[in-house]
């Protein structure tokens, strides 16, 4: 009995039709549960995300806990939904099946989960801020945004640089805001004629009047350190703030000021002096005005 290529496709049709309208109860069922659920994510998500910022957590602290939380339960949602529409395939099928394919999705995408998960620590362990100014192996600057796979930091000379997380969180950091103040330092010279103590009492003075070092935060060290080429150098130590741009305006007003009080004082600030030897006498010739050069030698 021969039977046509239509009665095929129709015999094939029929049971397509037949297989979706049983199935229909289970696709309804399937779909009102996932409506269900992803209600239910919202109002967490909407919950998670009022008490976090109240708790006064970073704003992507705030965005990776919303979105962890309905990512999560969105992945029950599907496995649920997928149990109730396909009855063969076990919750423990699908939690297996799903295993396997994070597995390869970790090897396929190793980088950026890596990146992702160092951010998620640094978010949550908090080493630095928005508005830090820190210093790595890469970058150098103030923070502008702490992101789940990157950090923008932004240079002194205005450029931004976009830093991997697993940079920062597998390599030393230094956080130069850390705190309200740090020390800086500079090495002022005087000469060996004068007297160390004096010096020293008079740079004392003149960087304890600066107004942005903090002598009541810590006090002014001014050390003698070393005998140098031509001078005796001193390490004059004070505290001003963290800022890179305290650091400058401090040195410089204190520069000045260490200047112009041994300028005062009568102080010499010394600068190195070279004497020339020559082997031979050097000859020299002196030109007088109304006659010709006359030859001279100098003593050697």
């Amino acid at each position: 009995m021969d039977i046509s290529p239509f009665q095929i496709a129709q015999d094939q049709l029929t049971a397509h039709a037949t297989a979706m309208i049983q199935a229909g109860p289970r696709l309804v069922g399937a779909l009102i549960l996932l409506f269900f659920f992803w209600i239910i994510a919202r109002i967490l998500r909407f919950v998670i995300t009022r008490v976090a910022r109240r708790a006064r957590l970073r704003t992507a602290l705030v965005d990776l806990l919303s979105m962890l939380t309905f990512a999560t339960v969105m992945l029950v949602a599907v496995l649920a939904a997928a149990a109730v529409l396909f009855p063969t395939i076990t919750p423990g099928k699908l939690l297996t099946a799903l295993g396997l394919g994070s597995v390869a999705i970790g090897f396929a995408f190793k980088d950026i989960l890596e990146n992702f998960f160092a951010g998620v620590l640094l978010l949550l362990r908090e080493p630095f801020g928005v508005g830090d100014h820190i210093a790595s192996d890469d970058a150098e600057g103030s923070v502008e945004e702490i992101t789940i796979r990157d950090t923008h930091i932004r240079q002194t000379d205005g450029q931004l640089v976009v830093v991997p997380n697993a940079a920062l969180f597998q390599n030393p950091v230094t956080v130069r805001t850390d705190k309200e103040f740090r020390r800086t330092s500079i090495i002022c010279g005087v000469a060996y004629g004068e007297d160390v103590d004096a010096a020293r009492a008079v740079i004392q003075r003149a960087v304890k009047a600066v107004d942005l070092v903090r002598d009541d935060v810590r006090d002014v060290q001014v050390f003698a350190k070393a005998f140098g080429s031509s001078s005796i150098d001193f390490e004059v130590a004070w505290w001003t703030g963290s800022k890179p741009v305290d650091i400058r305006s401090s040195r410089d007003k204190v520069v000045a000021a260490v200047k112009r009080a041994l300028d005062d004082e009568g102080i010499e600030i010394p600068f190195p002096y070279r004497t020339l030897t020559f082997n031979e006498p050097l000859p020299m010739k002196q030109v007088a005005n109304d006659g010709p050069p006359k030859e001279a030698q100098a003593a050697g």
